[in-house]
């Protein structure tokens, strides 16, 4: 069998983006495009993907000539070892031939974390796509004062594309997450300065219930006349109460319900260390890094 030409591997370079720019099209005729474009014919195919059963000692990598013409013209759908050879003989990454057929690799951990399991175990966030990206804050506002409590939307001055998996399943840009000031004593040492918060804000009421401990208590994130701010909550004769750790050096805050404190949402996540922060130097120091 003859080599690849160099026509047939330069025009590989191009598939990605125009693989990207068919969506419109059905799979079958999306996998008869890209052949059809690489200038190879389904004997070909079928040679190449003889050589790839042959290396991997599994005839199911083979692709007949017969099969390949079936599938460009029906709605059948490939095994995933004949995906796999097409994925290599047709340059395309196997996670986009995945996506051709309404798989998408990145939806495991959002699923997982939408079927939590009862017991302790060990767990990963794979990158199945390491060119994918979501979005990011890549820059803060210079007028950022990281000691007072903040939303983290009113942080960013600049967003960028990132590509990291530990943050894909999270909506950054339009969800809504707060930043705890590093002075912002309230809830320590429950929730520690400096700490990210995820809010809802479909909870923007006083949740009458009871709990057993100071973790199952609601947290809630409030905006001020002045800034914001994070605790327990109880509301008093119209007035909000913003109610602090027990071991917390502030006292009790009693603002005008509607005017001088209003919710903005119930915390349901938070990101903290465990180790106490290392007290800054100078005010320029603790500023964030400006990009």
């Amino acid at each position: 069998m003859e080599t690849p030409s160099s026509d047939y591997v330069a025009s590989t370079l191009l598939l990605e983006v125009q693989f990207t720019m068919a969506d419109t099209q059905t799979p079958r005729e999306q996998l008869k495009s890209i052949r059809f474009r690489l200038g190879i014919t389904t004997r070909e195919v079928a040679d190449f993907s003889q050589k790839i059963a042959e290396a991997e000692g599994n005839p199911e990598f083979h692709i007949s000539n017969a099969w390949l013409t079936q599938v460009e013209n029906s709605d059948s759908v490939p095994s995933i070892f004949k995906l796999y050879s097409l994925s290599s003989i047709y340059r395309i990454k196997f996670t986009d031939l995945l996506l051709l057929y309404g798989l998408d690799l990145q939806h495991l951990s959002r699923n997982q974390m939408d079927s939590p399991l009862p017991d302790t175990h060990l767990t990963n966030l794979e990158v199945y796509d390491q060119e994918r990206t979501v979005s990011f804050p890549i820059r803060f506002d210079r007028s950022f004062d990281i000691d007072n409590t903040n939303l983290l939307s009113r942080l960013v001055e600049v967003w960028g594309e990132v590509p990291i998996a530990l943050i894909q399943h999270l909506d950054i840009r339009h969800g809504l997450y707060g930043y705890i000031g590093l002075h912002d004593m309230t809830l320590y040492p429950l929730l520690r300065p400096g700490s990210f918060v995820q809010i809802d804000p479909s909870v923007r009421k006083v949740q009458p219930m009871r709990w057993r401990t100071e973790f199952d208590r609601p947290i809630y994130f409030v905006e001020l006349r002045d800034g914001y701010a994070c605790s327990w909550c109880e509301l008093q004769d119209g007035h909000l109460l913003l109610l602090p750790h027990p071991l917390s050096p502030r006292g009790v805050r009693r603002l005008a319900h509607g005017t001088e404190a209003e919710i903005v949402g119930q915390v349901t996540a938070v990101a903290m260390t465990l180790a106490p922060l290392a007290p800054a130097r100078d005010a320029a120091a603790r500023l964030p890094k400006q990009v």
